[in-house]
């Protein structure tokens, strides 16, 4: 009996705010200060990347995945004033809204914003840190609630929503919240910039946030089985030589991308690279075993006639 599928999530867009002055960081550009080798802005990007739209608010600059450009009235009015103008750009009944400075955000913690909201029934719901404040800008929300406080908090202000505190927003919502403190670590300050490189190069996490890396500089979104890669890598080194491993991974994504791409085509590719690797270990297991006069050695069952090299046609080590 065939399970029942999992219910898909309705659609949803993500707002970024990505404009902020970053006061504590000296006036630096926030977003684009880079840590593991990408801004963190493309950081967040990549986390949000299910989003059927992205908007950020700020002023134009490259990054790694599309997204759509706004800015708030008057430029540099705040988070209200940004997260209003940032979701005028959008349609979904859910959306994401995000700092720029969360180097630490995955696909996965979005995932679990918008399963818990629709879980439920609350308005919103946002992570908390370590110490658990709640973090506002690391939320899932439902867009209809956003729309009608901003337009109450807008019309109850003689200067529109510029300079409001987001607590104005937030406290008249319903939320949940999330306990994650390290998807919720934002970069305030150059201390936490220098933690957030720190740690991404443990031991634990370096692997992975290389191939998030090389993945966005390359302008690839193919999910691959990591750990069938390292060990083909591995196979070719011990069974070939040391220089086989990167030209063999190389190998077969080239050989992936002829055969259309995609995981699939990834692993077929694997898997014929690490038979041949296995076939060029056992012969030369076979010819040391040989050169040896160790008894029992067997020839490569993919040969044509059964002679080993050197003997006469059809003769078998050991028979007899």
């Amino acid at each position: 009996m065939n399970a029942a599928p999992a219910p898909s999530r309705p659609a949803h867009d993500a707002v970024v705010l990505a404009g902020g002055a970053a006061r504590r960081l000296g006036g630096t550009d926030k977003p684009a200060v880079r840590v593991g080798g990408r801004p963190l802005l493309d950081r967040v990007l990549a986390a949000c990347a299910s989003a059927g739209a992205t908007v950020v608010v700020a002023e134009p600059r490259p990054t790694a995945h599309p997204v759509r450009w706004t800015r708030e009235d008057p430029p540099g009015g705040g988070p209200v004033a940004a997260l209003d103008a940032g979701l005028r750009a959008t349609t979904a009944d859910q959306v994401l809204v995000l700092s720029a400075d969360l180097p630490f955000l995955s696909e996965q913690t979005v995932r679990s914003l918008l399963d818990a909201l629709n879980a439920g029934t609350a308005d919103g719901v946002l992570l908390t840190d370590a110490d658990g404040r709640d973090q506002p800008l690391v939320a899932a929300y439902r867009s209809a609630p956003l729309r009608h406080h901003l337009a109450e908090l807008a019309a109850a202000h003689d200067d529109g929503l510029a300079g409001l505190p987001l607590r104005l927003l937030v406290g008249r919502l319903e939320l949940t919240r999330i306990t994650d403190p390290v998807a919720s670590f934002d970069c305030d300050t150059w201390d936490d910039i220098a933690t957030a490189r720190s740690r991404i190069r443990e031991h634990g996490h370096v692997l992975d946030e290389w191939i998030s890396a090389a993945k966005d500089e390359l302008g690839i979104e193919l999910d691959v089985d990591t750990g069938v890669l390292l060990d083909l890598a591995r196979d070719a080194a011990h069974g070939v030589a040391r220089p086989a491993a990167p030209l063999t991974t190389f190998l077969v994504g080239y050989a992936a991308a002829n055969a259309g791409g995609g995981r699939e085509a990834v692993a077929e590719a694997c898997a014929k690279a690490a038979a041949l690797a296995d076939r060029w270990a056992k012969e030369a297991a076979d010819e040391e075993a040989s050169a040896s006069g160790t008894k029992g050695a067997v020839p490569d069952a993919a040969s044509s006639d059964g002679a080993s090299p050197g003997g006469s046609a059809g003769a078998r080590p050991d028979a007899g």
